[in-house]
């Protein structure tokens, strides 16, 4: 049970300032850019007519995301914001699923993680509506449907952020604690491989998903 709440660290000095660096998030998101970088590589190695196995996956989650901003953004931004939106999910779903294998562990059951993908997307949707409706008019949809609403709406755009970030480190950590937990009452047999199946692979997609849908409406909502 040692594992819960325990966080390796790497300890840096500049100058005075002091810097405190998870060592093992880090790590695993180097070895999931890393397999990001694998997958695009195996993908595109080789194209041709007939798709071979990966090449066809490739393509299918390429047409299936190209749809799915399409839709959401319309065509004007289709091919500005698909390489992010897919990126994102492919991203996120490899970081929920690496915890399977024995020894690694998620990143996003980091909240430094999910709070930074929060904020960038935060940061995207919102500079997106400023270059489309120009400051002006930006900052009067803050002002409606009353004026005095302005702090309500101000609020209620942070808490985007808090709960998207949120919901996808609550779900993969709560995830991790309830396997350990498992684990350590029937000694590591029977259900923790069903735990890991649960959790890693279909709770794993799901939320990379939810999380993805979100930013992507996040991003519509402030362009229309």
């Amino acid at each position: 049970m040692e594992e819960i709440g325990k966080v390796s660290q790497w300890v840096f000095h500049l100058g005075d300032t002091r810097l405190v660096v998870n060592s093992e998030t880090l790590l695993m998101t180097w070895v999931v850019m890393a397999l990001v970088l694998a997958f695009g590589w195996i993908a595109t190695r080789g194209r041709g007519m007939v798709p071979g196995p990966w090449q066809n996956l490739a393509e299918l989650l390429v047409q299936w995301f190209k749809e799915l901003v399409r839709d959401a953004l319309g065509e004007a931004y289709e091919k500005r914001y698909f390489p992010l939106i897919c990126a994102l999910f492919i991203f996120l779903l490899l970081c929920n699923w690496v915890g399977v294998i024995p020894g690694l562990s998620e990143p996003t059951k980091d909240i430094n993680t999910t709070l930074g993908l929060g904020i960038m997307g935060f940061f995207i949707a919102h500079g997106t509506a400023i270059k489309v409706k120009g400051v002006k008019q930006y900052l009067k949809e803050y002002f409606r449907p009353i004026f005095f609403m302005m702090p309500l709406n101000v609020v209620g755009e942070l808490a985007k952020v808090i709960s998207i970030s949120f919901r996808l480190f609550g779900n993969i950590m709560g995830g991790s604690i309830i396997i350990i937990v498992v684990s350590h009452l029937v000694y590591g047999l029977v259900l923790p491989p069903f735990l890991y199946a649960f959790f890693g692979l279909f709770v794993g997609t799901v939320q990379a998903f939810v999380f993805m849908m979100l930013t992507l409406v996040y991003i519509s909502v402030q362009i229309r």
